[in-house]
């Protein structure tokens, strides 16, 4: 009997999935319909394409998305790692994929793209709606990359643009790289990763944009949404896919043009401290004077520690490399006094600065002295307490010498 009741109940069981799958295979609405997309022709077959157009003058966030149209007057070599391009007409890109890990097994089921069109920001997601069509979807998109200068991208140097390629590369299509690419991880990490607990991108865009994203799909979701989407032919939690990667554009926009137009105004006191550091980071290899007018203003704004004390030993070693010696000493000098943890080398130039710079064995020995005793008390390792003790011996040894009369 009860073997009879497991045997009807699993038949029940399918009775009721099948019921779900047609249900939805019913429904009257398409999935084109649904997304306000439409299905379009290309050389290698149909993709769904969804357009939104935006007003310059659009507001995600705090930043208005015309900002990012002045990344023309922007120094842009300095953001990106290649030359900025002649032209700039830039297109901003986020993928949606089957998992994580990349690797050829991985797809682009869904990508994203932005750009400017006049007055208006314009993007484009295209959509497999099953996996026989990324033929479609690379020859769809490859027209818009080769038409554009650049692109923009948030961790597309280790993922997105990797991953593109090897879908290219894997239909037999030559991947049509730009020129210029900026990937606004590595400024985002100088900005704020002091400040902030991580820099994914919603929590940067929440942060510099204010843009808070309200019933957002987890990303570590949207791959499970795609495969429920090809077993049930359902949208089911597909338009919050949608969403998910037309807000990642659009934040991309928005903050690609926060960062421009940071970089091209630095330094200004309206800035954060972490920012102007940050900043003057990005400045120094090719204006060192504007990047250290970045660095003191962001010690002036109250720079927090251990940021604080590592601007201040960068400041040192450039003060000692233009053979300031008195500047350098009282860069160092701070930075000893403010540190939380103890630090031999800000001692340790400021004792070789007394001793060989400004001739004072006297200052060397007291600045040996305080540094071994703030060592003993912070438990420093031996190497760096033994360290300490001989140049103390050596400084003792020279003060007992006769002086010359």
């Amino acid at each position: 009997m009860s073997d009879a009741i497991h045997d009807l109940s699993r038949v029940i069981r399918r009775l009721e999935a099948k019921s779900r799958i047609n249900a939805a295979s019913r429904q009257t609405t398409s999935l084109e319909d649904l997304l306000g997309g439409a299905v379009e022709e290309t050389p290698r077959g149909q993709v769904l394409v969804v357009r939104r157009r935006f007003d310059a003058g659009h507001r995600h966030g705090r930043q208005l998305l015309d900002v990012a149209r002045g990344m023309a007057d922007a120094p842009l070599a300095l953001l990106g790692r290649s030359e900025a391009p002649a032209g700039r007409r830039l297109l901003y890109l986020d993928t949606e994929t089957t998992g994580l890990a990349g690797g050829t097994g991985t797809y682009a089921f869904l990508v994203g793209v932005g750009f400017f069109d006049g007055e208006t920001f314009e993007v484009r997601q295209y959509f497999m709606r099953d996996l026989d069509e990324e033929p479609a979807l690379l020859a769809a998109l490859e027209p818009l990359l080769r038409s554009v200068d650049g692109l923009v991208t948030y961790n597309g140097t280790g993922f997105d643009l990797p991953l593109l390629e090897t879908r290219f590369v894997l239909a037999r299509r030559r991947w049509p790289e730009a020129a210029f690419h900026l990937d606004l991880l590595p400024a985002a990490r100088r900005l704020w990763s002091a400040r902030l607990p991580d820099c994914r991108l919603g929590t940067v865009e929440q942060h510099a944009l204010g843009f808070a994203r309200e019933g957002d799909l987890p990303g570590a979701l949207i791959p499970s949404v795609y495969f429920e989407y090809l077993r049930r032919k359902a949208p089911g939690e597909l338009p919050r896919v949608f969403e998910h990667n037309r807000h990642d554009i659009l934040s991309l926009a928005a903050l690609a043009g926060w960062v421009a137009d940071a970089v091209a105004r630095a330094p200004v006191p309206d800035l954060g401290a972490e920012e102007l550091a940050g900043l003057g980071r990005l400045w120094e290899p090719t204006d060192p004077d504007r990047g250290e007018a970045c660095y003191r203003m962001a010690l002036d704004g109250g720079l927090a520690s251990p940021a604080r004390e590592r601007l201040l030993a960068r400041l040192a070693w450039r003060e000692k490399r233009r053979s300031r010696w008195d500047a350098s000493r009282v860069l160092w000098e701070a930075a000893a006094r403010g540190a939380r943890v103890f630090d031999s080398r800000p001692w340790e130039e400021m004792a070789k600065i007394h001793e060989h710079r400004l001739r004072d064995l006297g200052a060397a020995h007291a600045v040996v002295t305080e540094a071994l005793d703030r060592a003993h008390a912070h438990r420093a390792p031996a190497p760096v307490v033994k360290a300490l003790s001989h140049r103390l011996a050596r400084l003792s040894r020279r003060l007992e010498r006769p002086r010359p009369t």
